[in-house]
């Protein structure tokens, strides 16, 4: 595929190197589109249509070959998609790193390979990278517009300054929505009762040459990362905002994630209406040149 890039256009890194214990399977290549496209094609081409200039696939060693595969026979020849290799589980943030060689000296994007962010909200953090490229991002959807189904999820809640930049991600686990349109966590911890327009994370970042200095810093400390003690890149960010700032970007649009298998229908059906509604193109790529 194409090796070129505009230097003006950012690169996104997908984490696609995920085990999916709960799921039970590769979930990049689930086929959830309205013809069968797979969870990553999804993902790539919402954010090549916003405007990244480059795709990052991070890959492990038990899924990576097949989604490879995948990619290069069934992606445009126009898409410049770079395979990185994350060869032990030791946590999002040595995924990241595994991708140091594809994205340079310049401020990237990060997202995972499991969730729909969308178009509109890939574009935010592309606007916010091209504007100013020392300053990180966070994109932050409504928890109402990332939940799917009714099965528990966990979900970061953002604590936002007044100035709109990163105080704390608090993870709460076992979330459900309640009758009321509300969300309840049955985690217990306070406060049980959450807001459906709380700000959650759903992992979709933009980080700058100095940030990536300091997950390369973090990991060079983590002397006993393990598959049973992975760093993560939350908590990294968390522990770094005394010194580094985020600002916080509030989604436009839904963030469709797929973790349980029942979430598949559920994932096709809200898909199949986002194109009927005209909320989605009809056709995977359609800005991108054959």
């Amino acid at each position: 595929m194409s090796a070129e890039s505009g230097a003006a256009d950012p690169a996104l890194v997908i984490l696609a190197a995920g085990r999916a214990r709960r799921y039970g399977g590769c979930k990049p290549l689930a086929p959830v589109g309205p013809h069968g496209e797979a969870v990553i094609d999804l993902v790539a081409s919402d954010a090549v249509a916003a405007g990244f200039g480059t795709i990052v696939l991070v890959l492990g060693p038990s899924t990576g070959p097949a989604i490879r595969y995948h990619v290069e026979r069934t992606w445009p020849e126009a898409v410049d998609v770079r395979f990185a290799l994350q060869p032990a589980p030791l946590g999002t943030v040595n995924a990241v790193l595994s991708a140091s060689d594809h994205v340079g000296e310049s401020a990237y994007g990060v997202g995972n390979a499991d969730d729909i962010y969308g178009r509109a909200a890939c574009a935010q953090l592309v606007t916010s990278l091209r504007a100013d490229a020392d300053v990180n991002a966070l994109v932050a959807y409504r928890l109402d517009d990332a939940v799917i189904g009714s099965s528990p999820v966990t979900r970061g809640i953002c604590r936002v300054a007044e100035n709109g930049t990163l105080l704390g991600v608090d993870e709460r686990r076992q979330v459900t929505r309640s009758p009321d349109g509300g969300f309840v966590a049955g985690d217990g911890r306070k406060p049980t009762d959450l807001s459906p327009d709380a700000r959650v994370s759903m992992n979709l970042w933009g980080f700058t040459p100095a940030f990536h200095k300091t997950l390369q810093a973090a990991m060079a400390a983590a002397t006993d990362a393990s598959e049973e003690s992975e760093v993560l890149l939350p908590e990294v960010v968390a522990e770094s905002l005394a010194t580094n700032s985020f600002d916080v970007l509030p989604a436009q649009g839904r963030c469709i994630g797929v973790t349980h298998p029942d979430d598949l229908s559920l994932v096709q059906a809200e898909l199949n209406r986002q194109v009927a509604a005209g909320e989605r193109a009809a056709k995977l790529w359609a800005s991108t040149p054959r």
